[in-house]
């Protein structure tokens, strides 16, 4: 049985790769390695997952260089020869390891206005959105996703500067700025409009290529750009 040479980022002092022996095996995942270095190799090692098969998002890292979902990407997929290089994702605060501090991540979401907000209550019937509306239609795919930092971690505008508000952040804007329901458009256009929005995206779609979903978050981004645009020119910002 061949073995990987597995290089794993290690937060203690300075920060260090580290590297561990693993045996290498048929249909083994990223995140198949990372349990057996944790399990057999080194207890103290730090990661994170919950559900294993792609409906969190939880178990991202960098693999090789490039932001991935562990659970469901496949050695043989991003190894071609022995050796596998894994690391936090960037763009991320380190908390230890391979686990990052996502508060920031989240932070920009609310800061992008990312809460949704009605006008119906409790009281009233549920408001109805036709499947094949323009709205619903402009935002099928953008409402899938689940926030797992894939994108923000690929994001090189994120990584220039740092106050960009990121691709996920816009995407959930888009999605609600598109909804007949939500009753604050001009606040969310206004929040997106600024130096650390939508305008600050180069269009370069790291954050569509590397999306574990197959959504575009670029494509969201300039649905917003078009939006404030033509929000500014009525007078409305």
């Amino acid at each position: 049985m061949s073995k990987l040479k597995v290089s794993v980022w290690r937060s203690a002092g300075s920060g260090a790769q580290e590297y561990f022996d693993v045996p290498r095996k048929e249909n083994q995942t990223i995140l198949d390695v990372v349990t057996y270095i944790q399990r057999n190799l080194d207890p103290t090692l730090s990661y994170r997952y919950a559900c294993r098969v792609g409906m969190c998002g939880s178990c991202a890292m960098s693999v090789n260089g490039k932001a991935r979902w562990t659970c469901r990407t496949h050695v043989d997929k991003v190894c071609d020869s022995d050796a596998l290089d894994l690391r936090p994702l960037e763009n991320f605060p380190v908390v230890k390891d391979l686990v990052c501090d996502m508060q920031t991540f989240f932070d920009k979401q609310k800061k992008a206005g990312g809460a949704f907000l009605g006008a119906h209550t409790r009281e009233d019937s549920v408001a109805l959105i036709k499947p094949d509306s323009s709205g619903r239609m402009a935002v099928d795919e953008a409402i899938e996703c689940i926030g797992c930092g894939v994108c923000y971690a690929s994001c090189d505008v994120v990584k220039w500067k740092p106050d960009y508000l990121g691709p996920a952040a816009l995407n959930r804007t888009w999605t609600l700025v598109k909804d007949e329901r939500d009753t604050r458009r001009l606040d969310r256009l206004r929040a997106v409009s600024g130096d650390a929005g939508c305008h600050s995206c180069h269009s370069q779609m790291s954050c569509t290529q590397r999306c574990p979903k197959l959504l575009s978050p670029t494509h969201s981004i300039s649905g917003l750009k078009r939006e404030v645009s033509r929000a500014a020119l009525k007078g409305e910002l």
